[in-house]
């Protein structure tokens, strides 16, 4: 799951003192709730997340068949969680039993893999069949420690607003609408065809962050091989996804808004973009922040078909004092049909593939989105994805690349003047 992308600090280097907030938040025993069965204590698992995972009624079901245990949720953003979580590794106190870890920081929390629980010691090598192999290895040390177990997967779509396509004179039907932009060329063009209708305080898409980071994530090979070399300079793909959205930018296309701002949050509630890359679990942030708009929206292919942004695994920090506990925890919320019941509820999107052709997630619709088959569409999105090497300073890169973006479309830099310093930032970051 990812809902936050902003600056990403490098954390285990700065993580020198611990996080405030008294105790620790590793697992041990709490009094039983008054009329627990058998009025002994319970043993209490705490688990970090950030944002929404979708969890609470889970919690509540877990909880009823195991009254034994008492489950405790600390939620915060994105970064501040990771920052924590780095915080207390580095410290030796303060994590959690369960902690979740997003894609684009697990590759610096698996250069620290003796901070973690190997999970096949207690038993995921019998679960391992339940995930893709990328998936299953993406949470997997270089000396082949098991660190987490996965959550959900960000397989790509296209969300767009019927009702603005429909005022600049564009066809509405999701089927018709996936046929304007197989490729990011026609995407754009079909940008330049919203943008000479001239609505009013609307563009075609939000700003460049989401759009690069999309086409990014269509590339066999990203930020880094898979032996950690950054390529960040010798692959053309991520240049091309940066030139691409210059592209866009270029036509007029873009809202200028900053992912993530409170001006973005305002943007979907006001209508000021027509089109954003939708990641699976951007629907539960667009309705979310623009519950004014439901039936509105609607859910077309990605350009190129396919794609992923995004996904988590559920860790197990060695400072828990519940381990087995913790396991059986975190293997029951990332089981399929816990994941299909979170799909249901928040859009997040299965990472457990035996559910990629299971009814359950086949023939569910939205009816936010206007009722698109939206597990039919992520399906098959992540049916035939490239799956990524994500190395340790991965969102440190991107930062600096979307930071160059900005520049660019704000009239600070011409694009060569932003990615020579957005270059000679990432041999500083490295």
């Amino acid at each position: 799951m990812r809902l936050q992308r902003g600056l990403l600090v490098p954390l285990l280097l700065l993580a020198v003192t611990a996080c405030g907030g008294g105790t620790s938040g590793s697992g041990g025993t709490t009094p039983a709730a008054s009329g627990a069965a058998g009025g002994g204590a319970k043993t209490k698992i705490v688990i970090g997340t950030f944002n929404d995972f979708g969890y609470q009624s889970l919690y509540q079901e877990y909880e009823k068949a195991h009254p034994e245990i008492d489950i405790v949720e600390r939620v915060a953003a994105a970064e501040e969680h990771h920052r924590r979580v780095a915080t207390n590794l580095a410290t030796g106190k303060g994590a959690a039993d369960i902690e979740a870890i997003e894609e684009g920081w697990i590759g610096q929390f698996k250069a620290n893999p003796d901070k973690f629980h190997n999970l096949t010691e207690l038993g995921a090598d019998k679960l391992a069949s339940q995930w893709p192999e990328w998936k299953w290895k993406t949470s997997q040390s270089k000396d082949g420690r098991q660190l987490g177990l996965g959550t959900d997967v960000g397989g790509l779509a296209m969300c767009y607003r019927t009702d603005l396509f429909a005022k600049a004179g564009l066809p509405t039907d999701r089927e018709q609408v996936s046929r304007l932009w197989s490729t990011w060329d026609g995407y754009i063009e079909t940008g330049k065809k919203f943008a000479a209708a001239k609505l009013p305080k609307t563009a075609f898409f939000d700003g460049p962050i989401v759009m690069y980071r999309a086409i990014l994530g269509q590339a066999p090979t990203g930020l880094y091989a898979t032996d950690d070399t950054v390529v960040v300079e010798t692959n053309p793909e991520v240049r091309a996804a940066f030139d691409k959205t210059i592209e866009a930018i270029g036509a007029g296309l873009s809202a200028k808004i900053t992912a993530w701002s409170a001006d973005w949050n305002a943007g979907f509630q006001r209508g000021s973009f027509a089109t954003i890359a939708c990641p699976a679990w951007m629907m539960a942030y667009i309705q979310e922040q623009a519950k004014n708009a439901a039936g509105k929206w609607d859910i077309a292919a990605i350009p190129g078909g396919t794609g992923n942004w995004g996904g988590s695994f559920l860790t197990l920090p060695k400072q828990g004092k519940n381990p087995e506990a913790a396991f059986a925890l975190a293997s029951w919320l990332t089981a399929p049909e816990q994941q299909a019941k979170v799909f249901r509820a928040k859009g997040n999107f299965p990472s457990t593939n035996k559910l990629y052709s299971d009814p359950v997630i086949t023939d569910f619709v939205n009816p936010f989105f206007n009722d698109a088959p939206v597990g039919k569409i992520f399906s098959q999105s992540v049916a035939t994805m490239n799956a990524q090497y994500l190395g340790p300073k991965a969102g440190d890169i991107n930062t600096a690349i979307n930071n160059a973006l900005t520049r660019v479309e704000q009239g600070k830099q011409t694009p060569d003047e932003a990615w020579n310093q957005a270059m000679t930032e990432v041999k500083k970051i490295l």
